[in-house]
């Protein structure tokens, strides 16, 4: 897997070139080899509660969607292979009809409390579950209701890490409730004693 060279068109390499980067990608492209996800990304994408999906329609335009879920609802199934349940929407099948007839995507996973980007290369299929019902068990969430249309399965075919800049973290409200859950309890508690301190004045005042 080289992202670089897979990125990398003759036209990327002449605008590079033009603006003075093209020898800093060309050793990039020499060095940037990866067999695969390695632990990193797999704990990373399994963390996740949503991702991005660029696909192109037989309109040549790309399309950008939003899929979500509970986090880790996106699984690994090999270290070139990722893939998750296509919950009922609204029913557009905008990407699913893309994919059938052009499987090249582009998914990029955004941790805005760790300021991390992954982007992905990949050639996505789409799996019947009626057709496949144990990769469906693997794939399925677990304590989350939802209503099951298909699999769609990744295959990786490069991935890289994007740089953290302008990534404003921010955090969901699970992320949050452990930390101000502290924080009202240790209020409860300063409460508690002022209010032990203004009885006391009041009996010393009595």
């Amino acid at each position: 897997m080289n992202y670089s060279k897979l990125a990398f068109t003759e036209q990327i390499k002449a605008i590079q070139e033009r603006m003075g980067s093209r020898n800093t990608y060309d050793r990039v492209e020499k060095m940037s080899f990866r067999e695969g996800l390695t632990g990193v990304e797999a704990n990373f994408i399994g963390h996740m509660d949503s991702f991005y999906m660029a696909s192109q329609g037989e309109n040549d335009f790309p399309y950008i969607q939003h899929r979500g879920g509970p986090a880790g609802f996106v699984r690994i199934i090999d270290n070139e292979t990722i893939g998750f349940v296509d919950f009922g929407g609204n029913r557009q099948y905008i990407s699913v009809g893309n994919i059938s007839g052009n499987p090249k995507v582009s998914l990029i996973f955004v941790s805005y409390p760790m300021q991390a980007r992954l982007k992905i290369y990949a050639e996505a299929e789409v799996i019947e579950i009626r057709d496949n019902p144990d990769l469906y068990d693997l794939l399925r969430p677990d304590n989350y209701k939802f209503k099951p249309e298909r699999m769609l399965i990744f295959h990786i075919k490069a991935y890289d890490w994007n740089c953290p800049q302008h990534i404003t973290p921010r955090y969901t409200r699970q992320e949050i409730e452990p930390i101000l859950e502290e924080q009202n309890e240790y209020v409860l508690e300063l409460q508690k004693e002022i209010q032990n301190l203004k009885n006391k004045l009041l009996q010393v005042g009595s």
